[in-house]
């Protein structure tokens, strides 16, 4: 399929990331592609409509943002590491320009990653429905005090956490804060969700792993405990009585990808895991 149209979002403060999106705008538009990047006098934001391809430019927590703009209007999204992880990115720097020929060429592959679909009922700000490609964290607000939250499984009462938070993670985020937690590890080729408490003050201190179909909801037992956060982007915060629920979405997140992406030989590069 040609390209007609690709959007192209740098890291907002990173010049290497502004210097590639001037770069690819003159190649893509060489080749009679549009190209669209975000307007500085509206937030950044950038309208996924009628997209072929979104191109992120930054670290992980730029193509997190990448997604969510994408996410709805079922456009994939193309990470190029101009950060320091990267790793939910496909290219680097260096490789741009072949990356670009791969996409001018139709030469790539759209692999399907599960997200988090998030129902908040509140009168704050976090209020409605929210999407997640890595994780979604119930974290306290103070410090001194514990987050005391209610969960119930598909609609059946299972406990009451008293921790910092809770991780409430894809299998594509089991590699993010819920690992620091010491939550499991999930290949990418899976489709649960987990649940990984942070610095629990309670007997029970493991992670759950669940099916995506399955429904955790959480009901916030104290006023101004907690805020909610997704994909690092701080919805609002929670009082007692507002419910969050979390569960598999129904549509994937769609990543560009040049090729088969082996998870355990990535994982061990970009964790340095020696061979010996």
């Amino acid at each position: 399929m040609s390209l007609r149209a690709v959007g192209v979002l740098p890291h907002p403060t990173r010049e290497t990331a502004a210097a590639l999106a001037r770069h690819a705008a003159e190649r893509l538009g060489a080749h009679g592609v549009e190209v669209r990047c975000p307007r500085t006098d509206d937030d950044g934001q950038l309208d996924p409509t009628g997209l072929d391809v979104v191109i992120s430019l930054g670290g992980d927590g730029t193509m997190l943002r990448a997604v969510d703009l994408a996410y709805e209007a079922g456009v994939p999204v193309l990470g190029v590491n101009v950060g320091q992880m990267g790793y939910l990115t496909e290219v680097e720097p260096e490789d741009f320009d072949a990356g670009l020929d791969r996409l001018l060429s139709g030469d790539y592959e759209v692999a399907e990653r599960m997200v988090l679909e998030i129902t908040v009922e509140s009168d704050s700000a976090a209020r409605g429905r929210w999407f997640a490609l890595n994780e979604a964290v119930l974290e306290k607000v103070h410090t001194g005090r514990l987050a005391r939250l209610e969960v119930d499984i598909n609609g059946t009462y299972f406990t009451t956490y008293a921790a910092d938070g809770v991780i409430v993670a894809t299998p594509t985020g089991s590699t993010a804060y819920s690992f620091s937690a010491r939550g499991p590890i999930v290949s990418p080729r899976n489709r649960c969700v987990l649940l990984t408490p942070v610095s629990p003050h309670m007997l029970f201190d493991r992670s759950l792993v669940l099916a995506p179909e399955e429904v955790l909801r959480f009901v916030v037992c104290d006023d101004g405990s907690v805020v909610l956060t997704a994909d690092g982007r701080e919805l609002g915060g929670l009082a007692a009585g507002d419910a969050v629920s979390f569960q598999g979405g129904a549509r994937p997140a769609r990543i560009v990808t040049f090729g088969p992406r082996d998870f355990h030989q990535i994982l061990k590069a970009k964790f340095g895991l020696s061979d010996r």
